[in-house]
C-alpha cells in the first residue's frame, strides 16, 4: 500500500527516484515494472505497478468504442500510456508527452494512493491541496454517503 507525499526531483535524464520505502515492494509486487499515464482530471501523472494498471486495462478494454464519453477516458489513459521499468537505483524515466501534460520540472511531489502514485509538479500539488482544503471548509464538496460514514 502507498500513501504520504514525498519531495522527489526529476533529474538531468528526465528521470525521478522512487523513494526507498517503496521499492521492495514494487519489486515484489511488479518486478519494478510500471505504467505511467495522464489523470484525466488534474494536472497530474498517475503512476501504477504493472499488475495493478493490467486490472484497470481490463476495465477499459469494457469499454465501448462507440459511447463517446467511454471512447474518450480510453483514449486519455491508454493513448497517454507509458510502460516504465525501475532500475536497480529506484529511477523510472518520464517522457516528454507525460512530463508536458504535468508541468513537471525539477521540483516534484510523488503522492502515495493505496495502488498507485499521483506525480505532481510541486507548486500544482501546493495549490490542488490548498484549494481543496478551501472547497471541503466552504462546503463546496458533494458530501457522499462514503464520507459521511468516514470519521476523522
Amino acid at each position: 500500500m502507498f500513501r504520504g507525499a514525498s519531495n522527489i526531483t526529476l533529474d538531468s535524464k528526465n528521470r525521478i527516484t522512487i523513494p526507498t520505502r517503496y521499492r521492495e515492494l514494487l519489486l515484489a509486487e511488479s518486478e519494478g515494472k510500471m505504467v505511467c499515464t495522464v489523470h484525466t482530471e488534474s494536472r497530474c501523472l498517475l503512476l501504477y505497478p504493472l499488475s495493478e494498471w493490467e486490472e484497470l486495462e481490463l476495465k477499459l478494454s469494457r469499454l465501448s468504442d462507440m459511447n463517446p464519453s467511454e471512447r474518450t477516458i480510453k483514449r486519455i489513459l491508454l493513448g497517454n500510456a507509458s510502460e516504465c521499468d525501475m532500475d536497480k537505483n529506484g529511477r523510472l524515466l518520464l517522457g516528454s508527452v507525460l512530463r508536458q501534460h504535468a508541468n513537471l520540472d525539477k521540483n516534484v511531489i510523488l503522492v502515495g494512493l493505496f495502488n498507485k502514485f499521483e506525480i505532481w509538479n510541486e507548486s500544482d500539488w501546493h495549490d490542488a491541496m490548498r484549494q481543496g482544503i478551501a472547497d471541503n471548509q466552504d462546503g463546496k464538496l458533494e458530501a457522499t454517503e462514503r464520507l459521511a460514514d468516514l470519521s476523522l
